[in-house]
């Protein structure tokens, strides 16, 4: 019997052993899921006092504020099953067909603190549809109509409360407006016109400058007002007498193209910079160059001056802008962001202090401590090419093939298209005045008012004997520091200066100008 029973052990050994304990566990699991599948994602049942509880403890903590106020049951079917553990001690009644509550707390809104309820106050009736009706009916129709959307002001609302809605709109009106069936919306709004541009003597041509050899790129003016500074792609850099036009003083340096300058008011140096990938800085005393400031990668097109600081400012076809520590030449910072070419830079005391314009078609403002972008405007389809600063007000506006467009500071918000000027706008300029000058590769030049937009003047003088009417283009353009003369950096190899107008009055040049309804794009 022995011998039996170990062979048996044996072999159940053996069959055991025949299966890997990961087909076990397996099996089990399958026993387990067969065994609570008819249960399975069931929810759990709730225990009914413990929900009672829950709510009563949910409520006192939550609505403990407001638990002394009337709870109005709307019809008698309705039955709260949880008003008795809630509430305590607190009862409520059932009320019938005539809808009144019994109120057994502190009265919601009581004469005074600590006032208890009499057993008159303990009652209140709410109001039938009957009496509704009447009081409707003896409300005026325009009180009527106000308390029903009593939850939106009425632009006559907003009048009264500013305090101009008795001067401008007369109750008599708004009240017949209202009792006609007419919403806030109904208030007729004037249309917005363009408000009368200010008068601006027209100008014209007073000087042709000739003696570039090559197309004049660039203009820079001495703070004195004595001489000016002109680039070009001759690769010499030109300094003339403001007064008579004459040339002063011829510099080379450059091999290529000379596409940006600017005169220091601190110091006696000329910056300049080229298509070369250099930027200079020119002595004035002794008419050489003393720094060179090395970091760009493509041609250098513009370059401004920091009207406070010592500092540099230069944009590049390298995509960047580049800040310059003018004195130990080094490079404080290099701003990315832009994906193209950056065309123009502008720099300015006030925040933001550098504004750059790109062929990307956006403009960035930085901020100068970090060497970081503070907003960046996408409104232009186009290539920006040139930017122009109010000197007075915190505004400064942007030119592009598409139209100019006039910003706000420090954010740059949006304030108004500037459109009729269909070309390539390379160049502008603004004088304290409000005239805004745009100059473009067709040779044309539109005069603006700036509060306005209005495009008073067109000029498009004629190219220098013995040059083409296709090198009729506007490179650049500065008003001297007197503000009555323009200069302007043609494709024609030549310096043009205008001038206002003197005998020019509103009544021999009225202003063409109609209160036509404003259509400004607003992006």
């Amino acid at each position: 019997m022995w011998c039996f029973l170990r062979v048996d052990i044996s072999t159940m050994a053996e069959d055991v052993q025949k299966h890997s304990v990961h087909t076990l566990v397996f099996r089990s699991l399958k026993r387990t899921h067969d065994m609570f599948v008819s249960d399975h994602a069931k929810s759990i049942a709730q225990d009914e006092e413990s929900q009672k509880m829950k709510m009563s403890v949910k409520l006192k903590a939550d609505y403990n504020a407001v638990l002394h106020m009337p709870v109005l049951k709307e019809g008698k079917d309705r039955v709260s099953l949880l008003a008795g553990s809630m509430l305590g001690n607190q009862s409520y009644t059932q009320p019938g067909d005539d809808p009144e509550y019994l109120i057994t707390g502190t009265h919601a809104y009581p004469s005074g603190p600590g006032v208890a309820l009499t057993a008159d106050t303990k009652i209140h009736r709410n109001p039938s549809e009957g009496g509704i009706n009447s009081l409707a009916l003896v409300l005026p129709p325009s009180q009527a109509r106000q308390d029903i959307s009593r939850t939106a002001s009425t632009v006559g609302d907003i009048h009264r409360h500013a305090g101009g809605g008795e001067r401008s709109h007369p109750q008599s009106s708004s009240v017949s407006l209202l009792d006609g069936g007419g919403t806030r919306n109904a208030m007729a709004r004037k249309a917005p016109t363009m408000p009368k541009p200010q008068w601006h003597p027209p100008w014209k041509l007073f000087r042709v400058i000739s003696g570039h050899l090559g197309w004049v790129r660039s203009i820079a003016v001495e703070p004195g007002n004595e001489w000016f500074v002109t680039g070009s792609a001759d690769r010499t850099i030109k300094i003339w007498d403001l007064a008579s036009g004459k040339l002063k003083l011829s510099l080379t340096g450059h091999i290529s193209t000379v596409r940006g300058v600017a005169v220091s008011n601190r110091s006696p140096y000329l910056f300049s910079c080229g298509e070369d990938k250099q930027v200079k800085c020119w002595d004035l005393e002794y008419n050489k160059v003393i720094r060179h400031y090395h970091g760009h990668l493509s041609a250098v097109y513009d370059i401004d001056l920091h009207p406070t600081i010592d500092v540099l400012v230069t944009c590049s076809r390298d995509a960047t802008a580049r800040v310059w520590d003018i004195r130990s030449k080094a490079n404080v910072h290099t701003l990315t962001g832009h994906t193209n070419t950056v065309a123009t830079v502008k720099c300015q005391a006030a925040e933001p202090q550098i504004i750059t314009g790109s062929h990307d078609s956006t403009i960035r403002l930085w901020d100068l401590i970090a060497g970081k972008t503070r907003a960046t405007l996408t409104n232009h389809k186009k290539s920006v090419r040139t930017l122009a600063m109010h000197p007075r007000q915190y505004t400064f506006a942007s030119g592009s093939a598409d139209n100019i467009k006039q910003w706000m500071f420090p954010d740059g918000s949006f304030i108004q298209n500037l459109s009729g000027h269909n070309a390539i706008i390379n160049t502008m300029a603004v004088n304290s005045d409000g005239v805004l000058v745009s100059g473009a590769d067709n040779g044309t030049i539109h005069m603006w008012d700036w509060r306005t937009g209005y495009n008073f003047q067109r000029i498009h003088a004629a190219v220098q004997p013995g040059s083409l009417d296709s090198e009729s283009g506007i490179f650049a353009c500065k008003f001297d520091n007197s503000e009555s003369r323009l200069i302007t950096a043609e494709a024609d190899k030549t310096i043009k200066v205008y001038k206002e107008d003197d005998t020019a009055t509103e009544e021999t040049h009225p202003i063409n100008w109609k209160p036509e309804i404003l259509k400004r794009k607003r992006f």
